[in-house]
């Protein structure tokens, strides 16, 4: 596979949670800073997103966003407003996946948000999103947004009417939402920043591809360099400037990244997983795995991974 549907797989995406929130007359929430990913459309109407420390972000009827960091937040109607604890709006509707708010005479000015939750990897999600800017805002009227939009009618349909299976179905249409809000932040950048935007480069972005199809390749820096068609110097320092780290540390953390998926699963002995990827002992592997992870192999199988994800305006 390519790296970035390498890293979307040892992502782990445990969870989504979906849920549909309908507004009228007015309206400003205020949340809490979360995990991980927020992803959301505005199925109609409009309103702005408010990251702390960014400036008011309006969104109108079939935008898509995309949140990555854990700064609180305001979603609101109009900007005047002083907001509500968002959380305790959503302690009062218990399980539900729709929230309405507000009274109107008209309910004409709705707006309605379908917004998930992701939860992540905890050792891989770094790797993610650390490249991402606090708001990736998809315009309804760009390419990506107009491919999304049977999703955005299915996910609407399914919070609003929850049929048989919809849990199901919800969740995987909510984790294509953030497989493609990430395709169009790399399309609609001229430089991302960190690993992300190191695909795009022609010579480094080959060179991650030929990582993470042989990983367990004795790779030197020399042997990448010429792969790519780049001079052993050159290739290093383009490398560590765009991606973070030197090649082989690069590489490092990739095996064991990708070995500790396995061994999460439970099912494998330190030693098989040491040798399929590469390793001459499970002592060396040991070693390796304690330096990236901090902590021994057999200790990370146990260790509780991170919680569900949350409903979309909760912690």
């Amino acid at each position: 596979m390519d790296p970035i549907s390498d890293v979307l797989t040892l992502l782990n995406i445990r969870s989504a949670f979906s849920s549909r929130f309908e507004a009228v007359g007015p309206w400003a929430l205020r949340f809490r800073s979360y995990r991980y990913v927020k992803i959301g459309a505005i199925v109609s109407g409009a309103c702005w997103l408010t990251i702390d420390g960014e400036p008011p972000l309006r969104l109108s009827s079939g935008d898509c966003y995309l949140l990555a960091n854990d700064r609180p937040y305001e979603v609101a109607g109009d900007l005047d407003l002083e907001p509500e604890d968002g959380h305790a709006v959503y302690r009062r509707f218990p399980g539900a996946r729709t929230v309405r708010y507000g009274t109107a005479a008209s309910d004409a000015e709705r707006t309605v948000i379908v917004g998930g939750s992701i939860t992540l990897d905890e050792m891989t999600s770094a790797l993610l999103l650390d490249c991402l800017p606090p708001v990736v805002r998809i315009p309804a009227d760009s390419p990506p947004a107009q491919s999304l939009r049977p999703v955005l009618e299915m996910l609407s349909d399914e919070t609003a009417t929850e049929p048989l299976g919809a849990a199901v179905m919800i969740e995987h249409l909510t984790q294509i939402l953030f497989v493609q809000a990430l395709r169009a932040h790399l399309a609609g950048e001229e430089t991302v920043p960190g690993w992300l935007g190191a695909l795009n480069d022609p010579q480094i972005g080959a060179a991650l591809t030929l990582m993470h199809q042989r990983a367990t390749h004795r790779w030197t820096v020399a042997d990448l360099a010429a792969e790519v068609g780049m001079s052993r110097s050159s290739f290093a320092l383009r490398f560590k400037t765009l991606v973070g780290l030197p090649p082989l540390d690069y590489l490092l953390h990739w095996r064991i990244r990708s070995a500790a998926e396995v061994l999460r699963a439970g099912e494998r002995t330190v030693a098989s997983v040491a040798a399929e990827w590469g390793y001459a002992s499970e002592s060396a592997f040991s070693n390796a795995f304690k330096r990236v992870t901090g902590q021994p192999p057999a200790r990370y199988r146990t260790a509780k991974p991170a919680p569900p994800a949350a409903p979309p305006f909760h912690e």
